[in-house]
């Protein structure tokens, strides 16, 4: 758990169930939670069952990169569709631009570029496919919760008519989720700066060799992402 303003860890803990995440209240305290106005969370029905249960003041909004991974995954699934029914021919036609699908746009080199132009014209299914990921960069760009909820609507209609299973399913899991996805446009938080801080717990587990224990690792965590004191060590040398 993470202060969203600060970047600091606030909890570490083992797993991912609402039992889990129930110890976090725990050591967070009634008190405290009472304060919370805004959590931002992915669409894990054990963090959303553990957040309406606790925390139920709080304003619970989905986090839109988990969003964007989960339409990227689907882009790509079908990527692997299209190659595995067309053939041979058409793997030749698409190799080496698997990343094309899966970067932003405004990360694509030149060349990226230019062949994504090449295969507009070609109207395959996972140019639909990447386009309908795209276009859902629009619904945060709503300028209030009643456009927000205009254009999610406008987008499940072209999703349905796209006729692309895996686009079709995730449009059902946000749509299952609605309520807590239109409350980005109330609160505009999201868990970007999250990733950044899990890298850097990575890199932590990675100076140290790993760790024998969660509990000693959770406990480096806190020393090197919580602002908790470091213990003073005094080393013998024999």
């Amino acid at each position: 758990m993470y202060d969203l303003k600060t970047g600091t860890l606030i909890w570490s803990g083992e797993g991912r169930s609402i039992e889990s995440l129930e110890t976090f209240f725990s050591f967070f305290r009634p008190e405290s939670t009472k304060q919370l106005i805004g959590i931002c969370c992915v669409m894990w029905p054990a963090f959303i069952n553990a957040v309406k249960a606790k925390a139920p003041q709080a304003t619970l909004v989905f986090d839109k990169f988990h969003i964007v991974r989960k339409l990227t995954e689907a882009v790509d699934t079908v990527r692997r569709q299209e190659i595995n029914e067309k053939g041979k021919e058409h793997k030749k036609l698409v190799a080496g631009i698997r990343y094309i699908w899966l970067k932003n746009p405004w990360n694509l080199t030149d060349g990226q570029k230019t062949s994504l132009d090449t295969l507009e014209k070609l109207n395959l299914t996972i140019y639909r496919a990447y386009l309908l990921k795209e276009s859902f960069r629009d619904f945060w760009q709503s300028p209030t919760i009643e456009d927000a909820a205009k254009y999610l609507e406008q987008w499940y209609s072209w999703a349905d008519e796209s006729e692309i299973k895996p686009m079709q399913e995730v449009a059902k899991l946000i749509k299952r989720h609605e309520d807590n996805n239109l409350t980005y446009s109330d609160m505009p938080i999201s868990n970007g700066i999250a990733e950044g801080l899990n890298n850097k717990a990575k890199v932590i587990s990675h100076r140290a060799y790993g760790f024998r224990t969660a509990k000693n690792h959770i406990l480096n965590l806190y020393h090197c992402m919580g602002n908790l004191t470091k213990p003073c060590t005094l080393q013998r040398f024999v």
